[in-house]
């Protein structure tokens, strides 16, 4: 559409806020929607060949391997492609019974779980005989690599290769940590190909000097009908496998404990997964140095290059290599929506948490909600965009423990050591009067600051300040009503942060309340609250959004460029705020809070205790 008719649609509708920086940020679509693979058709050539090794995978217990696939083709164009198909079979016998109303059934009805131009390699076009690389991680089935010709908008399937598969495709990889409703409990949630019919899943974990025990798993899933639309129900539909979540409780603070992930089979074995560590979280308001991570928006990378012709995700890999690079100085990552991008591709969810498994499995990755997550028409969601390609929360809300109530209600309150974190849903309505806005208020109220000093606050959406180029032409900064029923509670309970993803840029704010700055530093802050400073920290991974022209006074850093954040607690009383590139690893942005708890106690504006001059 032009833009002055997709900006005038922007104004008219309130949901279409995502849809509308979609546009004015020119992100790129999903690489896997460009395939119109329904429009296949059968151009088998004998001359064509393509075979790939190793066959076997996995034969030493890796989760992830290179395969090499041989391609001999007589007539190579730049248009060839090479997809990469999981479970190795895809004719129209595995085809869903409504393929978008067409009369005849298409003879490929699932999507790849990612593809690969054949020109990436240079010879191609000289001799058509190539060797194409292809990093494969285990998603519970056979694969298979197909070549195709005539582009991705209708194309024509020349050969087929060998099927590899992994020694054991059921296997249980890919533990993610999440801390539990108590202190002293972590959770581990994994995927694997088990059953509960076929193996009972379960942790056994142990710390130097104690016993090991084992903690029984609950087991979870869903099905091609939980999705609530296309492309998740349809092209884009993968059997996502078992999810299994495992409590961990009593633990010691700050000790480290070793744990497995295991199924006992009913032939009687045991299936082991290698071992990994964690250390256990520190007792709320211990005294002891805590790094916080922060990022929103990261989506996934493919290191072998596919996938990536449209560059989706350019900053991906590298903020997850970063993260890892300094993964001994992190206790604890918060991905704060917009987790992979998938849109109604499930295949993209097993290879993104396969991305991210060095750091999940480590320390505890907690997570909120974003419009790629759940955000579709008719399903309760506070946008009726289309962003999550039908998925409508199901995925995230299955793969991801985190504490609330109720899972399909993204929000949640959770605390590590001299922290406090009260995580939004905003896709669900945060207004004044609703539940989620109640559910803040508490969050906020009932912390303890003289113990845990460091009150935080996220949400995907940004509902406080950015210069978003779209929200500067909106003239309002935020998301539309984002912090309106919201700054007086960040005033009133004194929130030393609040964090943002959606807009995919960095920026901070001097401390500030009702749109005005409240301190006039930059680099320290001590003594008395007087304000919130606000963060977009949005530039994990996804394309950049540019800032607006205008520049507020409230605005005193921006960066066009891929990167996160790290807090440092010392003490009670020391906070460090460092922005760090991705590319680099460079601290960019930081600033230092020093603050003691009469200091938060003293009176500021709105945000004053009544008092009495009776004695």
């Amino acid at each position: 559409m032009g833009r002055g008719l997709a900006v005038l649609l922007c104004l008219l509708a309130l949901f279409s806020s995502s849809l509308c920086l979609d546009h004015a940020n020119g992100r790129g679509d999903q690489a896997l929607a460009q395939i119109n693979i329904y429009e296949t058709s059968l151009a088998l050539d004998t001359s064509v060949k393509l075979h790939a090794s190793p066959q076997v995978l996995g034969s030493q217990g890796e989760d992830t391997e290179w395969v090499n696939l041989a391609i001999s083709n007589p007539k190579p164009t730049s248009d060839d492609w090479i997809g990469v198909f999981s479970p190795a079979k895809f004719d129209s016998g595995n085809c869903w019974p409504t393929t978008g109303g067409k009369e005849k059934t298409p003879y490929i009805c699932s999507s790849p779980i990612k593809y690969m131009y054949c020109n990436s390699h240079p010879d191609y076009m000289k001799s058509g005989n190539v060797i194409l690389k292809f990093q494969i991680i285990n998603q519970r089935a056979d694969i298979s690599f197909a070549l195709f010709s005539s582009g991705v908008k209708t194309p024509h399937l020349l050969g087929v290769s060998n099927p590899v598969a992994f020694v054991n495709p059921k296997a249980p990889l890919y533990p993610r940590l999440a801390l539990g409703k108590n202190w002293d409990e972590m959770t581990v949630t994994w995927t694997s190909g088990y059953n509960i019919h076929e193996a009972v899943p379960f942790i056994e974990w142990s710390a130097k000097g104690l016993p090991a025990r084992r903690s029984p798993a609950g087991t979870l899933t869903f099905n091609r009908n939980s999705m609530c639309g296309n492309p998740a129900r349809g092209v884009g539909w993968r059997d996502p496998g078992f999810f299994h979540t495992a409590f961990l409780k009593e633990l010691w603070p700050n000790r480290e404990y070793t744990y497995r992930l295991g199924h006992d089979l009913v032939n009687g074995s045991t299936i082991w997964s290698k071992n990994y560590t964690f250390v256990s979280s520190p007792y709320p308001g211990q005294d002891s140095k805590q790094r916080v991570i922060i990022f929103g928006d990261m989506g996934k990378g493919e290191r072998d290059g596919s996938n990536e012709y449209n560059d989706y995700q350019p900053g991906s890999l590298n903020t997850t290599d970063q993260v890892i690079k300094d993964l001994k100085d992190i206790d604890i990552v918060f991905h704060i929506g917009d987790l992979t991008y998938s849109n109604g591709y499930l295949s993209q969810w097993d290879q993104f948490t396969a991305q991210v498994e060095p750091i999940a499995s480590t320390v505890p990755y907690m997570i909120a909600s974003g419009n790629h997550e759940r955000d579709w028409p008719d399903t309760g969601s506070f946008y009726a965009g289309t962003d999550s390609g039908g998925e409508c929360g199901v995925p995230a809300e299955t793969m991801f423990y985190f504490p609330a109530e109720n899972r399909a209600k993204f929000w949640y309150r959770t605390d590590y050591g001299m922290f406090r974190f009260c995580v939004a849903d905003s896709e669900h309505d945060w207004r004044e009067g609703t539940e989620q806005y109640k559910f803040i208020e508490n969050c906020l109220a009932t912390v303890d600051r003289k113990t845990q000093p460091w009150l935080i606050f996220i949400a995907h959406r940004v509902l406080g300040y950015s210069t978003n180029d779209w929200y500067g032409k909106e003239g309002t900064f935020e998301e539309p009503m984002g912090r309106e029923s919201l700054q007086k509670l960040w005033q009133k309970y004194k929130v030393d942060l609040a964090f943002y993803g959606h807009v995919h840029n960095y920026e901070r704010t001097c401390p500030i309340y009702e749109s005005q700055c409240v301190n006039n530093d930059k680099d320290h802050y001590s003594g008395t609250f007087k304000g919130t400073i606000h963060v977009v920290v949005g530039g994990a991974g996804s394309h950049l959004s540019p800032f607006s022209s205008l520049v507020p006074k409230w605005s005193l850093v921006r960066d066009y460029d891929f990167g996160f954040v790290k807090l440092t607690a010392s003490d009670h009383s020391s906070l460090l705020f460092e922005y760090k590139k991705s590319s680099t690893g460079q601290v960019y942005d930081s600033f230092n809070i020093s603050r003691d708890y009469r200091d938060v106690l003293a009176c500021t504006h709105d945000s004053c205790e009544p008092t009495t001059s009776a004695s």
